[in-house]
């Protein structure tokens, strides 16, 4: 028997339309590209929203065509988000940190009709633009700020003049496609994951439930993960969800930017990846102090290290670790801590803190073994995590051997991430499958070595990754950057404060120092690259022996 509820689909121009009536003075606040501040309000913004649409259906963009974005953080690239999206059509975020021949593979793949730029890339775009796809190019600022250039583009500002500042947005089944985001590719060629209406909408509200405590009216929310990378973690439209004002970076991502903006924004609220808060703790040693509102982050995109987690607690600023993946939209857990565990004591909320927290509602886990058999959640057993959802894909865009590979006869996800879950449901990222150290037959967790190792006083980040042995099959060893390049650290050293946490075994039989550790386009470390610089490397024990 079916109920009597109205059939409405969630639809995402439903939220820009909520929050330029309910949330109408809640300002956006953006760092441009062009050098200034700008602000403007969620009303304001769907003026302007509405404009954009409109010039878009006057370049023949209908339902289903993807236009691309090449920009930072700023109030056009959200306006982008939702005038493709409203109109029916699929905003297709480049990451511009990708290799030039990701990039153009990706356009390629992607079909992409129309391409917005902020100025920084103009640049980038006319070195490829002969290996590109034919694309119509936009440039996001005003006549006046206009670059020469070779793509013959059009102006963003030009684009929206004169045009109407309301519609009624076109219906449509919200299983329609809204967005495309591609991997990194660090093991073939990117690959899309294809959101959905739906799936967008769902998980805007997934996040406010689950962070209702830090995101609210009274909120100043900054972005700091790209609004390239995975819709910016979905803050795009959980923000004016909840009436949270946006505070966009634009370009500068360097801690002592990000620590100005902050101030002089009253930020209360910040979102990114572990590299960029590590960035920002060490402006904040500099100049003593935390930014004044500061009082609640999230971090995610790798693991966070419990030294980094805990020295920004004991600032007065509350850490959600996160993990979710771009396939999963990417949220899955978040790091809110249970009734019964805020009154314990702070090496106990660490403990919690540092792991990836607890599943978000309607998104299932599970553990399995080799043979595909279900572990229990018990906290000790081991297994590569598979996750399903509303949230998460259910296959890539245009690519069924992998869509195949990434989905089990179950039709979960599977992550490639190895992890164990607790009774009361906290996850606990061990390893990436092909990041695992196997040595004589026993698995080595190379993120808990390098979360441990952080920990050590003279040492800015490492990465431990594994080297050829003819006995153990495989050997840990840890690649340092010294906080002090004069004084660093040494095995002995390291070995001892691991030692408290680590079977001798597991311990690391090397250390290599490094000026600097290479990044994937995500700001991950990659191992990929130094797998590929490790090549030859022989352990001191086999150099001795040979």
């Amino acid at each position: 028997m079916k109920g009597l509820m109205m059939d409405r689909p969630l639809l995402v121009s439903d939220i820009i339309d909520y929050a330029a009536e309910a949330h109408a003075d809640g300002q956006i606040i953006s760092m441009r590209c062009e050098g200034d501040r700008h602000e403007q309000t969620y009303s304001q913004a769907r003026d302007r929203i509405v404009q954009l649409s409109l010039a878009l259906e006057a370049m023949g963009i209908e339902m289903g065509d993807r236009v691309a974005t090449l920009a930072w953080n700023g109030y056009r690239h959200f306006e982008l988000y939702y005038a493709i999206q409203g109109i029916g059509a699929v905003c297709h975020t480049i990451n511009p940190r990708l290799s030039a021949e990701q990039l153009t593979y990706i356009v390629g793949h992607a079909e992409d009709r129309v391409l917005f730029t902020d100025l920084t890339f103009v640049p980038l775009l006319e070195q490829l633009k002969d290996q590109l796809p034919k694309l119509t190019y936009v440039i996001m600022t005003d006549r006046a700020h206009m670059p020469q250039n070779s793509l013959d583009a059009l102006c963003y500002e030009e684009l929206l003049e004169g045009r109407p500042t309301d519609r009624d947005w076109p219906s449509f089944d919200e299983n329609t496609a809204a967005g495309l985001c591609y991997t990194s590719g660090t093991t073939g060629d990117p690959k899309g994951t294809l959101y959905t209406h739906r799936s967008n909408v769902l998980h805007a509200m997934i996040v406010a439930l689950v962070t209702s405590e830090a995101m609210n009216e009274q909120t100043r929310v900054m972005p700091v993960v790209p609004l390239f990378h995975v819709n910016a973690w979905g803050l795009p439209y959980t923000a004016p969800l909840v009436g949270a004002e946006l505070v966009f970076p634009g370009p500068r991502l360097d801690g002592a930017s990000l620590w100005e903006v902050m101030e002089a924004e009253a930020v209360t609220s910040a979102w990114g990846v572990p590299t960029i808060w590590m960035g920002l703790l060490n402006e904040i040693k500099k100049r003593g102090r935390k930014p004044e509102a500061l009082a609640h982050m999230v971090v995610g995109g790798s693991a966070a290290s419990r030294s980094l987690i805990e020295q920004f607690e004991k600032l007065g600023v509350e850490v959600n670790h996160a993990w979710g993946m771009t396939e999963m939209s990417p949220i899955g857990t978040i790091g809110t801590l249970p009734r019964k565990a805020r009154a314990a004591s702070f090496d106990e909320r660490m403990a919690l803190k540092v792991s990836q927290g607890r599943r978000v509602p309607f998104v299932a886990m599970k553990i399995v073994d080799e043979a595909g058999r279900r572990l229990p959640h018990d906290g000790q057993s081991q297994g590569e995590l598979a996750v399903r959802a509303p949230t998460v894909m259910g296959g890539y865009f245009n690519n069924p051997e992998a869509s195949r590979k990434a989905m089990d006869a179950e039709g979960w996800f599977v992550t490639g991430d190895i992890a164990t879950i607790s009774p009361d449901g906290f996850l606990q990222l061990r390893d990436r499958t092909k990041d695992l150290i196997k040595s004589g037959g026993e698995w080595i967790s190379s993120i808990d070595l390098e979360n441990a190792a952080e920990a050590h006083p003279k040492i800015a980040q490492c990465a431990a990754i594994a080297v050829p042995h003819p006995r153990w099959d495989e050997r840990p060893v840890l690649i340092v950057v010294p906080k002090d390049p004069g004084d660093p650290p040494t095995l002995e050293e390291v070995n001892a404060l691991l030692g408290g946490s680590f079977a001798r075994w597991q311990l690391p039989d090397d250390i290599i120092l490094v000026e600097s550790l290479p990044m994937t386009a995500t700001g991950k470390i990659s191992k990929l690259t130094l797998r590929s610089l490790m090549q030859g490397y022989v352990l001191p024990e086999l150099r001795e022996a040979g």
